[in-house]
């Protein structure tokens, strides 16, 4: 796992941050899921599909996040499961990828209904039920899985199965066939609007990503934005890798002014470039040799030993 994957799987494991993922893309910004209300799940999808010719092929798949979800209102309980794939880099294959986790977590549920059956040994109403250890009765629990882009290109990557499909295919086949969609959060494909919709630092992660690729668009966002002159370390540390940006911090606070680690950024270019050009000038001027080493220290503010320096190079 690269350390861009590692970055935002440990930024969006945070139950603040899920639930406002999911709150902005299902409720529009309402606060309906509750980080409190949010458990996790072992990531690790291990099933035996039904086999073909009575075979059993185990497939084992590795999610990046994944959460049970129970909502009580009106003395009524929603549950579900919610999942977040987050992608660093643009998958091309991302429905497919997608439809088999959210198989495998209803084959899981079936699976797991079956042994509860057997071991409380239930009995069941009819031998189909017997056969197929679900129950007329059983119901599974909604999944849901959301992929996070975290990068500032266009998703051209196709979001759904249809978008995989050649444009040979029979129309009258493809009505037969499910169309199989991703839900995606791509920060260049929404407006400023629905970003703001986000109550989190997820928000500013968003935006800064957006506008990575113009510099002075995102310098003065950030430096009119109080929330990025607060922004907590591990969304600093999500924009910072995944834009390549090589922002530093001094301290180790868990809140980051990342309004001021620009500034530095930006002053440490500038002397930078002043020192290159001092170089440039007392270079020249030793190449010329009709002034004195203390004339050329007058000039470029260099001491003696560091023109002697530059002479022995």
């Amino acid at each position: 796992m690269g350390i861009k994957d590692t970055i935002t799987k440990e930024y969006m494991a945070n139950n603040k941050i899920f639930a406002d993922a999911f709150n902005y893309f299902i409720y529009n910004g309402e606060q309906v899921i509750k980080p409190e209300n949010l458990k996790p799940l072992d990531t690790t999808l291990v099933e035996v599909p039904y086999g073909i010719g009575g075979e059993n092929s185990p497939v084992q798949k590795f999610r990046d996040e994944l959460k049970n979800l129970i909502i009580k209102e009106d003395n009524k309980a929603i549950y579900a499961v919610l999942g977040i794939e987050n992608q660093s880099e643009i998958h091309y294959a991302m429905p497919v990828k997608n439809m088999l986790y959210d198989a495998l977590e209803y084959a899981n549920q079936v699976n797991k209904t079956t042994k509860t059956h057997k071991k409380t040994k239930d009995k069941s109403s009819s031998n189909a039920e017997y056969l197929s250890g679900f129950y007329k009765t059983d119901r599974l629990v909604p999944v849901i899985t959301l992929v996070i882009y975290f990068g500032a290109d266009n998703w051209d990557a196709p979001k759904c199965i249809f978008d995989m499909f050649s444009e040979n295919i029979d129309n009258k086949m493809l009505a037969f066939i499910e169309n199989y969609k991703i839900n995606l959060i791509s920060p260049n494909e929404i407006s400023d609007n629905e970003i703001d919709k986000l109550q989190t630092s997820l928000r500013e992660v968003m935006k800064y990503i957006k506008y990575s690729k113009d510099k002075k668009k995102i310098n003065d966002i950030v430096q009119s934005d109080e929330r990025f002159s607060k922004l907590e370390r591990s969304a600093f540390n999500v924009i910072n890798i995944c834009t390549n940006s090589n922002l530093k911090i001094n301290d180790n606070g868990e809140v980051v002014n990342m309004c001021q680690a620009i500034l530095d950024m930006k002053e440490e270019a500038e002397n930078k470039g002043i020192s290159k050009g001092k170089n440039e000038v007392a270079l020249n001027l030793i190449k010329l040799g009709k002034i004195s080493l203390e004339e050329i220290s007058a000039v470029t503010g260099f001491s003696l030993d560091e023109i002697k320096n530059l002479i022995s190079k």
